[in-house]
């Protein structure tokens, strides 16, 4: 297994709070892609990661996946979620991942708006 840091470090820091980040308009996403959880596993990888219970391989995969999800999404919001959720995840093996997994989930809260749609309940 390889972890690249202990989970008290501020890499580890960052990959939780992209992690939080991407969680936050995880549900566009899966609103637009009911039963895809490609995204979900990819944040759940970042905090596993962080917590010292996967390897940086792993969350690779998850990230992968994350954004292959991204391009099976028919909406701008449920697009750039679901590559927040990917960025949080390349956080583990790319520190500066971590303020793309934001600058993400901006775009996809503007998007949301742009578009006029209510968020998911």
């Amino acid at each position: 297994m390889t972890v690249l840091e202990p989970p008290a470090t501020e890499h580890g820091r960052a990959a939780l709070d992209a992690a939080d980040s991407a969680e936050s308009v995880l549900p566009y996403f899966e609103e637009c892609c009911p039963g895809d959880v490609r995204p979900r596993a990819a944040i759940e990888a970042a905090r596993s990661w962080a917590r010292g219970d996967l390897d940086e391989d792993a969350a690779r995969t998850a990230a992968f996946a994350a954004h292959a999800a991204a391009r099976t999404a028919t909406t701008p919001d449920a697009v750039a979620a679901a590559r927040a959720a990917g960025h949080a995840a390349a956080a583990v093996y790319i520190p500066a991942q971590a303020g793309q997994a934001r600058r993400y989930a901006d775009r996809a809260r503007t998007s949301r708006v742009m578009r006029g749609a209510a968020d998911p309940v």
